[in-house]
């Protein structure tokens, strides 16, 4: 990407999205393209073709979707699945039609089977059944891969995926209905901290095991992939390491200065019981993370404790 290339960044007011703008604005590009929800209705065609053909993108960053915890993909998931094949299904095509010069589909590890071999590589990609609580999300983006690899290879698009680990940073959702675990378990122990509660409670049984990202390391990834990464075939995005749940919950119980007892929900679910990824392939590209859990989990407490105040 040059500097003043067209970048459309759908999404940008999300988690990845935000990140990028950050990214991109902070490395000097100066046309980058962005509509929020009330401007431009990703699961609208028309609009979506219409803004195509306007705008003329000469990349994209397709960050846009309906996101959200164990308990919004267990109770929402005609949502989950059917806005995502729209927000997709629309972008690509439009992509396609408009001549957009390459494309970036960023993926979640949900995508794997439930008991896939750990670490996680693309070739257990659909070899099993998807975890039962976010099976609808989990089928939308793998739809989406697969749609953004049939155009590499039917039309020579450059449109690409990746597959990220738990994602976490500055402007995650705070919705505790609907939002990632780890700022929810943030704001559990910050609210357990003021009310002076002797117990914070958590779900499941703590031992299922995540990798969790920094978004700023996963924006210098995607755009690092936008420059460097020209195969149809999907590569993971992680850290390559992994804590369970418990070993989360007590750093952020430390970051917080939360002194309290930590109490698990055994009749919640865990999700998968592990989620690492083999991100071997980028390592040898030359691409690494940068920002380690702990530092990362404190500037995040930092950002939910602006945004709660404000």
């Amino acid at each position: 990407m040059d500097k003043f290339d067209s970048i459309y960044i759908a999404g940008h007011t999300g988690l990845v999205g935000s990140a990028l703008v950050r990214l991109l604005t902070k490395e000097g590009y100066t046309n980058l393209v962005c509509r929020d929800s009330s401007q431009l209705d990703l699961t609208n065609q028309s609009a979506v073709e219409d803004f195509f053909k306007k705008e003329h993108p000469s990349y994209v960053f397709l960050a846009a979707a309906k996101v959200g915890g164990i308990k919004a993909n267990s109770e929402l998931p005609a949502e989950f699945i059917t806005r995502n094949l729209q927000i997709q299904t629309n972008i690509i095509h439009s992509a396609w039609k408009y001549g957009v010069k390459k494309l970036i589909f960023p993926s979640c590890c949900c995508v794997y089977p439930y008991l896939s071999p750990q670490p996680m590589r693309v070739g257990y990609l659909l070899t099993g059944p998807f975890e039962p609580t976010n099976e609808a999300f989990a089928a939308a983006k793998i739809a989406g891969m697969i749609m953004c690899q049939s155009y590499f290879r039917q039309y020579g698009c450059r449109f690409i995926s990746c597959i990220g680990a738990n994602l976490y940073g500055p402007n995650d959702d705070l919705d505790l209905a609907g939002s990632h675990f780890l700022p929810a378990i943030i704001q559990k122990f910050h609210q357990a901290k003021i009310d002076k509660c002797p117990n914070a409670q958590l779900w499941g049984t703590g031992s299922a095991r995540r990798e969790l990202l920094h978004v700023d390391d996963f924006a210098q990834a995607l755009v690092f992939l936008m420059d460097k990464y020209n195969s149809f075939e999907f590569i993971n995005v992680g850290t390559d390491e992994d804590y369970s749940i418990k070993e989360i919950a007590l750093m952020v119980k430390q970051v917080v200065g939360y002194e309290g007892d930590l109490i698990f929900d055994t009749s919640k679910p865990d999700g998968m019981p592990r989620k690492a990824l083999d991100s071997a392939i980028l390592r040898g590209l030359g691409w690494k993370p940068e920002i380690n859990l702990v530092d990362g989990i404190a500037q995040v407490y930092e950002d939910i404790k602006n945004r709660l105040s404000s």
